[in-house]
């Protein structure tokens, strides 16, 4: 926990000197218990904004790459991911994705913070797609509240294609948490649309982007 909180008040100075952020509606994420926060997702740098800026800690998948890098760069890679709690899943895989999901849940039984694009993969155009439902899964699950969070302007901390990082203003807006009642795990897939569709209807409110009733396929699609 203190290499945790080390690097998110480092991360958070670093951001905060260059970017000079506009954030707004932090009151809203939960002091105590699980919470889920579902962003839309703009850039590869959104994970580390939205955990170096929180209240309180969350933890996001990462792709596996990230802990199996070799080299100097990958060896540093792996050791921040780890501290800041991001979860390994190999993007495309059925399985691991379901039992990233376990891993997210078992987070949110232990009253922790968890962060999940219902997107998926990062829109490449600045359109919000359809959201996939696993964040609905989550919810219904664990009756945990879901926090929304619209990121604007984060692309041009780094454009899609691009390794270089370029310190820009963004905004982080916070939403009012969603409740929805705890089902468990035997709820129907009509349940779960549901409660993501009104998830992405709180984005889409925050974030202000144009909407897509497809979902996002990631480059290598």
């Amino acid at each position: 926990m203190a290499m945790f909180d080390a690097i998110r008040w480092t991360t958070r100075g670093l951001i905060s000197s260059t970017c000079r952020p506009t954030v707004i509606g932090l009151e809203n994420v939960p002091a105590d218990g699980a919470f889920i926060v579902a962003p839309n997702h703009l850039s590869f740098l959104d994970s580390v904004i939205v955990q170096a800026l929180m209240p309180r800690p969350v933890a996001f998948f990462a792709k596996a790459e990230y802990f199996t890098t070799g080299g100097v760069k990958g060896k540093a890679m792996k050791s921040f991911f780890e501290a800041v709690g991001s979860i390994p899943v190999e993007r495309g895989e059925q399985a691991a994705s379901v039992q990233a999901l376990k891993t997210l849940l078992d987070l949110l039984e232990a009253g922790k913070g968890i962060g999940i694009y219902p997107e998926g993969t990062r829109s490449r155009d600045g359109i919000l797609y359809r959201g996939r439902t696993g964040v609905g899964w989550l919810a219904l699950t664990t009756g945990a509240p879901v926090i929304p969070v619209g990121l604007i302007g984060t692309e041009n901390l780094q454009p899609a294609g691009s390794n270089a990082v370029k310190p820009q203003h963004f905004t982080v807006k916070v939403g009012e948490p969603l409740y929805f009642d705890k089902t468990g795990p035997d709820h129907s897939l009509p349940a779960r649309r549901q409660v993501t569709d009104r998830i992405m209807d709180a984005i889409a409110e925050l974030s202000g982007q144009q909407r897509s009733t497809s979902y996002n396929q990631s480059k290598s699609a």
